[in-house]
Formats: C-alpha cells, structure tokens, sequence
C-alpha cells in the first residue's frame, strides 16, 4: 500500500533501524520507546489487523514474534518483554504490527499507560538494532538473521 509508513519501511523506502527482515516479516525500532529496544514486527504485504492476517501467515509470523521476544532480554540484560498487538483503537499505523517492548522488574511500566522516551541519536538507535539483531543471529536453528540499518 503506498501510503502505509510501515509498508515503506518493508519496501527498504522509508528508513528504519530494522534488527530482522525474513520471508515472514520485518522488526525494527519503535521511534517512540516504551524502553528502549522497544521493537515493531510487521507482516510483509499489507494487513490491517490482527483479524486480517491469512491463517497461513500466522504461524510465520508469531514465529518470529516469539524468536524477538526471546531476543530481546538476551541483547539487553532486559529480564523478560511485554508483547502486545492493537487492533484499531489505539493502531498508531492502519498495519498490522506487534510491539515486544525490554522489561525489568521495577521499570515503572504500570497497566497500559506507555510513557515514551527518545533515543539520544541515530548511532545509539543503531547501536539497540544490532544487538538485538545479533541475539537473532544466533537462532538455535541454525537461520542466520543478519541484522540491517
């Protein structure tokens, strides 16, 4: 769709700090963290909601889901990640997109109220998407996921 922000960052046209881009979707750097490392999951082709997604995508897809969110606490000394999808209300972007978001027992994280930060610049955005990208490289296995800027 090519009014779609997310479908661009897919594309490679609109510039993302992506930590994965498989056959099954494309994670990169929310611009706006919860916490830093906070990471976004697309799907491919363009998909609405949650609802929209074809059945013989989701296993794919929550793969890959599933493997950021093991990812995740492994790059950041994070103990675990909180994983959540939004289906129309509060969808920032009309694109299906599932946010893993760092955890630490005391983050001040409370219900859904999200407080956002900034990361100082692109070099330590970058910084978050290679590591996280390099947790992903060493899948059990055996995919190698290069990680790219």
């Amino acid at each position: 769709m090519a009014a779609c922000l997310f479908c661009g960052i897919v594309a490679g046209t609109v510039p993302a700090f992506k930590v994965v881009d498989t056959p099954d979707g494309v994670g990169f750097l929310d611009v706006r963290p919860v916490f830093k490392g906070h990471v976004l999951l697309v799907p491919r082709p363009h998909v609405s909601q949650l609802t929209d997604l074809p059945a013989d995508l989701l296993p794919g897809f929550f793969t890959l889901v599933q493997r950021v969110a093991g990812a995740v606490p492994q790059a950041l000394g994070a103990q675990g990640t909180f994983v959540a999808n939004n289906n129309v209300v509060s969808q920032s972007q009309p694109h299906l997109h599932v946010h893993v978001v760092p955890r630490t027992k005391g983050d001040g994280l409370r219900g859904f109220f999200w407080p956002r930060t900034k990361y100082a610049s692109d070099e330590e955005a970058h910084s978050y998407a290679a590591r996280i990208g390099s947790a992903l490289g060493k899948d059990p296995e055996g995919v190698v996921v290069t990680p790219s800027g």
